[in-house]
């Protein structure tokens, strides 16, 4: 059977001195080198690379070693230049997640306004709902595939803090690690992403539309090459750090009276199973009274799936919103939801999953 094998070609300025810097400090180990009486190339592999360094005056490359434990490489250092000129970068393999702290703003965002929709992952459009990130703490994204069918999706995961897709359109089959076997997802239903939890899109309808809230703005997504996809076990009680998969249904779900006069709600259990992390319900008008409220939730948003309403912000102009629209309310500013049409339905995301909403005048 024939082998392949690729390695990285860098420059060297002095061979000599990289050749005991990558055996002896960084703990590579040298596979080859030649011509014998005045070395001019060298190969080296270890920490899952080859590479060759060819004695020449090109630019130096940079070398990233990625280790569970960094400060065991080089003494703890984590930047260093080889005496050829390479630089070298030590860092965390799974570093850890940062959640940068939310910078609160009043955020009105209208799909009349014509925001661009830019090509994602695997084909799909993206159009961005909250375009200064609160800070980089949150994404929310309008994901639409205009042509449907199979989706060139991998099994991956999402180094991520909480995840949801909510369907407001069409219908998606997806996969998931230890959920059996594949699951639809149809309008007005959604899933919470755990925390790397493995998954796969599989196939969608002609026109899906979902709304995905990522936390925070910026995380990684990772291919999982050994995993396949549905697993053998059925465990719904799995947690992925503290989170467990939720599938919620719409249809058939029970109202109660919502945070705000003049509403109800559905609760899609999301607090209850993210441990309060975030929480997701639908609201609609039930004809009654609305009142000015304000709240104290680090991110609240709110996205318009079907029909209008007018926004009300203390100090502020009123907004007039139809469907498409998107708006996230700081914490402590008054606002007030007016002229809400019948078949008005919103979405809205908190986090955290529990906080509270006061009502009326400020006391």
């Amino acid at each position: 059977m024939t082998e392949t094998v690729a390695e990285v070609c860098l420059s060297t300025a002095d061979l000599t001195g990289d050749i005991g810097f990558f055996t002896k400090r960084l703990g590579f180990r040298m596979d080859m080198i030649y011509p014998a009486d005045d070395p001019a190339i060298a190969a080296f592999s270890g920490h899952g690379l080859r590479f060759r360094l060819e004695r020449g005056d090109e630019p130096a490359g940079h070398l990233r070693l990625l280790s569970d434990a960094p400060a065991e490489i080089a003494g703890g250092e984590t930047a260093l230049i080889a005496p050829g000129g390479t630089r070298i970068t030590i860092a965390e393999r799974n570093p850890p997640l940062v959640l940068p702290p939310t910078i609160h703003s009043f955020v009105v965002r209208r799909l009349a306004d014509q925001a661009p929709w830019v090509i994602g992952r695997a084909g799909m459009h993206y159009r961005d709902l909250i375009p200064d990130r609160l800070g980089g703490s949150i994404i929310a994204s309008h994901i639409r595939i205009p042509d449907g069918g199979p989706v060139p999706d991998m099994v991956h995961f999402h180094k991520v803090g909480f995840q949801l897709i909510f369907c407001i359109n069409g219908w998606v089959d997806v996969v998931y690690e230890d959920q059996g076997p594949p699951i639809r997802l149809t309008a007005g239903d959604c899933f919470i992403q755990p925390p790397e939890i493995r998954h796969r899109v599989l196939e969608a309808s002609d026109g899906i539309e979902v709304i995905e809230i990522g936390v925070p703005a910026e995380h990684v997504t990772a291919i999982d090459h050994d995993m396949t996809l549905p697993t053998p076990h059925l465990r719904p009680d799995r947690e992925w750090q503290g989170q467990r998969f939720v599938h919620n249904v719409g249809k058939g779900a029970a109202w109660q009276p919502f945070r705000i006069p003049g509403f109800v709600a559905r609760d899609t259990t999301i607090a209850a199973n993210t441990r309060d992390v975030a929480g997701v319900q639908v609201a609609r008008p039930d004809g009654g009274t609305t009142d000015w409220t304000w709240h104290d939730s680090d991110i609240l948003f709110t996205y318009l799936m079907q029909g209008g309403m007018v926004l009300e912000g203390e100090g502020r102009e009123a907004f007039p919103l139809q469907q498409g629209d998107a708006f996230v309310i700081p914490p402590g500013m008054k606002t007030r939801y007016s002229d809400a049409t019948p078949d008005l339905e919103i979405l809205e995301v908190s986090l955290p999953g529990r906080f509270t909403t006061h009502i009326g005048d400020r006391t």
